[in-house]
């Protein structure tokens, strides 16, 4: 380096040309690699440095900052709409097993279930009878279904098999496995004319269903300035027999189909409610639409600004860039951002159609708006992470995510294995081993140290053999993986966290890129950023072709 800087000046001051004329070239690539590393620097920038360094204003943080206030009101006060139809539901699916089910009790432990043929009978007619005198025993609008002009008639249906002889004594049977249905259609009427000859096989019965649909108003609506919504309750109680174990499960089913009234008429403040919510939905979506084409901007950005320093690196070190540099120019925030503005507009215009009434699906629009809002308090953390000190959350998930990927994967091979052993061994004798589904929650409620004693209590004693199983199948699970898999977790997390505190407090730069940066000593406000915002591809080409004349205009007097 020193014999360069002597060479520099022997030439600076013998030459009778400048030591710029010379070598223009290189004068060129040294100005252009500068030039690259400040764009990749300022897009690196902070809102705050990049207003220092080019006087650009934080639109975006401005923007996110108004996203959240508006799209969590837009959150509070769909979900406060959505509660009431839910509620609305409950409400009417308890009131329905009141109504129908003989005798009925809320929360009760034992199945609800019968045991005797004339309890099967007197259940039937029971909801025959309740669903003939449903206006004078409901407290609700309930009304029947009318098709011109006509109710629509319950429909009692059995299934049975088509032919079937037993003799337990004897331990013989026969039986024709086809499974047969007939169905009788009742009107509200007596029950001794709607069922006058009404017979049950129960060696052959599999199930009684009887069907019918109610409708109804949800009225609660109107004291929120909403239009109220009618209601379509498809009930369903069916008498299951399918075990052929002498109990018989009666379970009651609703289906609800939400619809626009056809005639309705509402006084007050309704219009003008209306017409300024769709208002604040459409807003939101032009906010959204901004925001989605701001950040879209900036990710292609910060893919031409990746094309371009892989093809500095191919030409002056002849090797590829590596993927984790390449992803440094892919900001997931951006993407982050961009998802959660596509389901926020989803969910708006779904909201929009619903308070308009074209549609009613309050539970797909729910989705929508909850994961879009979800994202948007998430994508807050960006602008967190530009302080030091609030940062260090954000740079040890991104540093840990690949190991913990890792981690998990074969954790939950081993997570898996015991799911299935546990569903088919204990299954039979332990009601949180019935399905996969539940075992998955029992043992997943096991690692987080929840509802630990019911479950080593609840498992019957029936079978010595299994009950043993299950005490070893237990005891290996919650100490393998609360005593060992958890603490390597919570360990590969805490190693990840002091290696990121240590690098803060180096300083040094980890990676080639910003090794590549570090060479950079421009300040945001020292102004050099400026001049490349004010430095165009014309006025690039202009200067050099001006040089090139003043060289060449010299060397031509000195000849």
């Amino acid at each position: 380096m020193e014999e360069s800087g002597d060479l520099y000046d022997v030439r600076e001051t013998n030459d009778p040309s400048s030591w710029e004329d010379q070598h223009p070239q290189c004068l060129q690539d040294v100005a252009k690699v500068e030039r690259l590393r400040r764009k990749i620097k300022y897009y690196f920038m902070n809102p705050c440095e990049k207003y220092h360094a080019r006087g650009r204003k934080p639109w975006k943080l401005i923007l996110q900052i108004i996203k959240i206030a508006i799209i969590t009101i837009q959150l509070v006060l769909f979900g406060l709409s959505n509660q009431m139809v839910v509620t609305f539901k409950d409400e009417n699916l308890m009131t329905f097993k009141h109504l129908f089910l003989k005798d009925y009790v809320d929360g009760g432990i034992a199945p609800y279930a019968l045991y005797r043929q004339a309890d099967v009978y007197d259940h039937i007619e029971y909801v025959i009878q309740q669903y003939r005198l449903l206006h004078n025993i409901t407290l609700s609008n309930h009304e029947y279904e009318e098709k011109h002009s006509v109710y629509t008639p319950l429909l009692l249906c059995q299934e049975f098999y088509r032919n079937g002889t037993i003799y337990p004594s004897n331990e013989t049977f026969e039986i024709d496995a086809h499974v047969d249905t007939e169905c009788l259609r009742v009107y509200p009427q007596p029950v001794h004319e709607a069922l006058p000859h009404f017979k049950l096989d129960f060696i052959r019965l599999i199930s009684v269903k009887i069907t019918f649909v109610l409708k109804a108003i949800n009225l609660q609506t109107v004291r929120h300035r909403e239009l109220p919504d009618c209601y379509d309750f498809t009930l369903i109680i069916t008498f299951n027999n399918q075990a052929h174990s002498g109990q018989i499960k009666v379970d009651l089913e609703n289906e609800v189909d939400i619809n626009e009234c056809r005639q309705w008429k509402v006084t007050g403040a309704y219009g003008r409610s209306i017409y300024l919510t769709v208002l604040f939905d459409c807003f939101i979506i032009i906010m959204c639409i901004i925001s989605f084409a701001l950040c879209t901007r900036s990710v292609i950005t910060g893919i031409q600004l990746q094309l371009e320093y892989s093809c500095y690196c191919r030409k002056h070190f002849s090797k590829e860039l590596s993927w984790s540099d390449k992803l440094e120019f892919v900001n997931s925030w951006y993407i982050l951002i961009i998802v959660s503005d596509t389901l926020t507009i989803i969910g708006s215009l779904l909201k929009i159609a619903i308070q308009t009434k074209v549609l009613t699906s309050y539970d797909v629009c729910s989705i929508f708006l909850g994961t879009g809002t979800m994202f948007v308090w998430m994508g807050v953390i960006r602008y967190m992470g530009y302080f030091k000190k609030y940062n260090i959350l954000i740079l040890t998930l991104r540093a840990a995510f690949p190991n913990v990927i890792r981690f998990i994967c074969c954790a939950g091979i081993i997570y898996l294995s015991y799911c299935f052993c546990g569903w088919i061994v204990l299954g039979p004798y332990h009601e949180k081993f019935r399905t996969l589904n539940t075992v998955s929650e029992c043992l997943f409620s096991l690692i987080n140290g929840d509802d630990m004693f019911p479950t080593f209590k609840n498992m019957q004693q029936k079978n010595s053999l299994v009950w043993m199983f299950s005490r070893v199948y237990l005891y290996t699970f919650v100490s393998l993986f609360i005593y060992m898999i958890l603490s390597l977790f919570i360990t590969l997390i805490t190693d990840t966290y002091d290696t990121i505190k240590q690098q803060q407090q180096s300083g040094t730069p980890t990676s080639e890129l910003q090794r590549f940066l570090s060479e950079c000593k421009d300040l945001p406000n020292s102004g050099a950023y400026r001049l490349d915002k004010n430095n165009s591809c014309f006025l690039n080409c202009f200067n050099n072709r001006c040089r090139k004349y003043r060289t060449q205009e010299r060397l031509t007097s000195e000849a």
